[in-house]
C-alpha cells in the first residue's frame, strides 16, 4: 500500500529489453535505503526491486504493466515520481493507494491560476472508473482531490509544492498519466452495478 505522497524524483538512466519485459534502471537519492525485492511506486505502479548499488537500482516492468500504464512511453533522462509503501501505523498524509494502476489517461488542458494550476484529464469510461467530485484520484502516483467530474473527465488543482516537486511540471496537453481511481469507490461502484444487475 501508499499514500500517494511523492517521496522524490528519480531518472532513469538505461531502459533494457528482456523479451516483452523491460529492466528500468534509476538514479535516485533513495537508492541507499532500498534493498532488493522492496516495493517501490514508479508514476504510481508498483515494481519489485531486482538490483541496486549505492546510487540507482532496477526494475522489471512486464508486458501487462507496460500495455496498462506509461512506463513503456519512457526514455533515458527522463524524470519518475517515487514513493515507498507506507509504514503501518504512521499518518496516511494522502490516500489509500494500491500501485494498481486502473488505466492511462490524456492532459485536455492546463491554466495557470495566479500561483496555482488547473489540469484537466480525460480517459476512456468504457472502464467503469468513476471519479467523484471531491473524491481522491491517484496521477502518476500523486494524491489529489478530484473538481470538475465528468462523465470520462476530471480536473485538479495543483499547488506551487506539488508542482515543482512531481512530474506535474513536466506535463503538456496531450501527456499521458497513470490513473489509480479512488479503491473505496471502485467498490462502490462495483456493489451498485452488481446490485443492478440482479435487479
Amino acid at each position: 500500500m501508499f499514500t500517494g505522497i511523492i517521496e522524490t524524483l528519480g531518472e532513469i538512466i538505461e531502459l533494457k529489453n528482456d523479451g516483452s519485459n523491460l529492466d528500468i534502471t534509476i538514479a535516485s537519492s533513495l537508492a541507499h535505503e532500498l534493498k532488493i525485492d522492496q516495493s517501490i511506486a514508479h508514476n504510481g505502479v508498483c515494481l519489485t526491486i531486482v538490483s541496486l548499488n549505492e546510487n540507482t537500482y532496477t526494475v522489471t516492468a512486464i508486458a501487462e504493466t507496460l500495455k496498462k500504464t506509461n512506463l513503456g512511453s519512457f526514455e533515458v533522462g527522463d524524470k519518475i515520481n517515487l514513493e515507498r509503501a507506507m509504514v503501518l501505523g504512521s499518518r496516511l498524509d494522502g490516500h489509500i493507494v494500491q500501485g494498481h494502476v486502473d488505466q492511462t489517461g490524456r492532459c485536455s488542458s492546463i491554466e495557470e491560476k495566479n500561483g496555482s494550476w488547473i489540469f484537466s484529464f480525460e480517459y476512456d469510461n468504457s472502464k467503469n472508473n468513476p471519479t467523484i467530485e471531491k473524491g481522491s484520484i491517484t496521477i502518476d502516483g500523486v494524491s489529489l482531490t478530484v473538481i470538475n467530474s465528468g462523465i470520462n473527465t476530471f480536473s485538479v488543482a495543483i499547488i506551487p509544492y506539488t508542482y515543482e516537486n512531481t512530474r506535474f511540471n513536466t506535463y503538456q496537453v496531450g501527456s499521458t498519466v497513470n490513473l489509480e481511481f479512488d479503491v473505496i469507490g471502485k467498490y462502490v461502484a462495483k456493489l451498485m452495478s452488481s446490485h443492478e444487475t440482479k435487479e
